[in-house]
């Protein structure tokens, strides 16, 4: 594939197809693929707190890139194709369906705030909810009712991407614990391929999880961000390390440099 060459080679040559909040994506010459650069801005509140943080995208193209791999080894299939640089990896292009798929092991956030528990109460058995992607709404929570009456996925969909969610908890549970760290909750995001597959996508990352450290219980995620309890490049570098300790045969090794207008 000549084209993954050149884009590991020149990857800033690509047009700009997307612009998110954390990410970007760009054309390559294969339209059957996309490439997703991870950005150093932090945003929280839906974009009512930012910060440039650097090299924050390059670690979350890291951790993105082990736990893709990790999740693949275990039968879960993604959009991820291969990491060609510190920032920059190749996806599968697929059309994201409009909803946020949270799974949730211990209450936190805004699960502790609307049911009235204490953050770190321990839920029976993990649960699943969905968000509409949907900015100027503020992500509402939906129900299946909700998603039918939209139209935003069918049944089947749902229950697929539920399957999904919820093997990919078993799995991250025993991923991170092995890091020392504790799983309370994540986002997922799903696409479909052209053949109607549904697939995981986004990313994994401290960004969309929230992990605790399982002696201290200090927030190793973008809580700390959120909360102004930490340096947040030094907390994901730390995710980082203890990833690359417990998990090398996943982690990416030497990788050329991000482009130049990264």
């Amino acid at each position: 594939m000549a084209w993954l060459w050149e884009a590991r080679v020149n990857p800033a040559t690509f047009e700009k197809l997307y612009e998110g909040k954390a990410k970007a994506l760009y054309r390559v010459p294969n339209d059957a693929h996309v490439v997703q650069r991870f950005k150093d801005s932090a945003t929280a509140f839906n974009g009512v707190k930012f910060a440039m943080i650097e090299g924050k995208g390059e670690l979350n193209n890291r951790i993105s890139t082990t736990v893709f791999r990790y999740l693949a080894a275990h039968g879960v299939e993604s959009h991820y194709v291969d990491t060609i640089n510190t920032r920059d990896m190749v996806i599968a292009s697929v059309d994201i369906v409009p909803l946020e798929v949270v799974v949730r092991n211990i209450a936190a956030g805004s699960l502790a705030k609307r049911l009235g528990l204490d953050e770190g109460t321990p839920l029976r058995h993990p649960i699943v909810e969905y968000y509409f992607k949907k900015d100027e709404l503020g992500d509402p929570l939906l129900t299946r009712a909700h998603i039918e009456v939209m139209q935003i996925a069918t049944e089947q969909e749902l229950a697929a991407m539920e399957s999904k969610a919820l093997r990919v908890n078993e799995l991250l549970v025993t991923f991170w614990e092995a890091c020392g760290l504790r799983l309370i909750d994540f986002k997922l995001e799903f696409g479909r391929t052209r053949d109607g597959q549904i697939l995981l996508a986004d990313e994994v990352s401290p960004d969309t999880s929230r992990l605790w450290d399982i002696a201290s219980n200090d927030k190793m995620d973008k809580d700390v961000f959120r909360r102004d309890l930490a340096d947040l490049a030094e907390t994901y570098r730390e995710v980082y390390r203890r990833i690359v300790e417990h998990h090398a045969a996943y982690a990416p090794g030497e990788l050329p440099p991000a482009p130049a207008d990264a």
